[in-house]
């Protein structure tokens, strides 16, 4: 039998051989090794973070590492912790047609922005809270239900996002989705049977969710971003521009917030036209070095749709999302959602509630977020020691940062660091198609590693920068 295991980035499928999981383990290195998916010099994860990864003893990996170092496949000095070692490539005769075809690099670690870590998620936490949330689930839950999802997750909802992020929530008000992009499709659908025929995005920011409004039939100019986020003052001269979708508490990805004035700005661009603002709240929990700031849908309610997802906290996999919608806009979207999908997964949603009403959530978003903020403690100070000159912007916060790099180098890293087996994305990857060519920059997902693939991936950085 097989066990598959993704670990620092590269699955090791281990068999059970010989002595057991030590032999399997060990096997599992050398052809890692071997077929170059781990890179000379890579450093491996601690045995204590590879053990839990794998749920294994730790001497069952101390003692699979020891033997490696004894037979040359691995180094281990005090202090650098344990590497692949510095071996030279057997020389291999290859047919003359696999010598014409360029040299493909291998992706051990992943560092692009928008996944958190998923080998975190709270799987017995979790389980506790469905089995208790299917023995008091009643018959009825498990029928057709209201397209505006459980009544028992969107309470537990509105007085969550009430106290963590000041909505202004309502039950009633609420629609649960199966994520952002399930809800972003809705409200495109809903615009343009209102007849709009703009909806501004800002200038960086997902291809991804531009497409999806050019779907509906919606055309999406773009909204300048600087340093003090959108320029939301910019709105009252875009003519035929009836909503715009903003990323108010972290702009993705520049990872700047709004300025307070443009916040105000853009609410009253919104009374004073009958517009509307999208605020996709993607990581308003993760800030680092203060207190969140609130959402920008507290100043005006009726003019405002929150939009918001366990696909950060939790994981993307569960498709949890929801909308915190003006009232007039309820039997709009419900109505659409209706004569598309009528409901999202009641399973999924009585454990969430259930997860919430518990306070697992507050406690493992409270977890997440030391997790997080000492992974880019530890980016800053790599970042310090091996490439002073790169400076990391935007606040502290999410799970992203972005590290400004000298001009006309980005193409130049993200391929040096694609040969260090490391998947990058720069920002230019972002930036709205009429938007002018900016600065060259990475944005460095350093949510998505696992705990003992992120030590390595964040060296295969630092060795890939200028």
């Amino acid at each position: 039998m097989t066990d598959s295991w993704a670990t620092f980035g590269a699955d090791l499928h281990l068999e059970p051989l010989g002595t057991g999981l030590r032999s399997g383990l060990m096997e599992a290195l050398r052809e890692a090794v071997r077929t170059g998916r781990l890179a000379p010099g890579t450093r491996l994860p601690s045995s204590r973070a590879l053990a839990a990864d794998l749920g294994i003893a730790r001497n069952t990996v101390a003692d699979a590492y020891a033997e490696l170092v004894a037979e040359g496949w691995l180094t281990a000095r005090q202090g650098s912790g344990t590497r692949v070692a510095q071996r030279s490539a057997p020389r291999r005769a290859e047919p003359v047609a696999a010598r014409t075809r360029p040299a493909r690099p291998r992706t051990g670690h992943n560092l692009k922005a928008g996944s958190p870590d998923v080998s975190s998620f709270p799987r017995t936490a979790w389980l506790r809270a469905a089995r208790k949330a299917l023995t008091a689930a009643p018959d009825e839950a498990f029928g057709y239900g209201d397209a505006r999802g459980r009544p028992e997750l969107r309470t537990v909802l509105a007085e969550y996002l009430a106290r963590s992020r000041g909505v202004h929530a309502d039950p009633e008000r609420i629609v649960i989705c199966s994520g952002f992009v399930h809800g972003l499709t809705l409200l495109g659908a809903v615009l343009r049977r209102r007849r709009v025929r703009d909806l501004a995005v800002e200038s960086y920011g997902l291809d991804l969710h531009r497409d999806l409004l050019t779907g509906t039939g919606l055309r999406t100019p773009r909204l300048a971003v600087d340093h003090l986020g959108a320029r939301t003052g910019e709105l009252a001269a875009m003519r035929g521009t009836g909503a715009v979708l903003l990323t108010p508490a972290h702009q993705f990805p520049t990872g700047v917030p709004l300025h307070p004035d443009r916040r105000a700005a853009a609410v009253d661009w919104a009374r004073a036209t009958g517009g509307l603002i999208l605020e996709d709240d993607y990581d308003g929990e993760f800030r680092y070095d203060r207190q969140p700031v609130g959402v920008l849908q507290g100043l005006d309610p009726e003019r405002v749709v929150y939009l918001g997802t366990a696909s950060k906290s939790l994981a993307p996999g569960l498709r949890l999302g929801w909308m915190v919608l003006p009232r007039g806009l309820v039997e709009e979207v419900v109505a659409v959602k209706g004569a598309s999908d009528w409901m999202t997964g009641t399973v999924e949603q009585l454990t969430l509630a259930e997860f919430i009403a518990s306070g697992a959530y507050d406690r493992h978003v409270r977890s997440m977020r030391l997790r997080y903020r000492r992974r880019r403690d530890q980016l800053v100070a790599a970042l310090a020691d091996h490439a002073p000159d790169i400076e990391v912007s935007g606040i502290a916060a999410g799970l992203h940062a972005v590290l400004e790099l000298p001009a006309g180098t980005e193409r130049s890293v993200i391929q040096a660091a694609a040969f260090q087996g490391l998947a990058l994305e720069g920002l230019s990857r972002y930036r709205h198609p009429d938007a002018p060519a900016g600065r060259d920059a990475l944005v460095i997902g350093y949510g998505s590693p696992s705990e003992s693939a992120w030590a390595g991936a964040l060296d295969a950085l630092c060795r890939a920068l200028p």
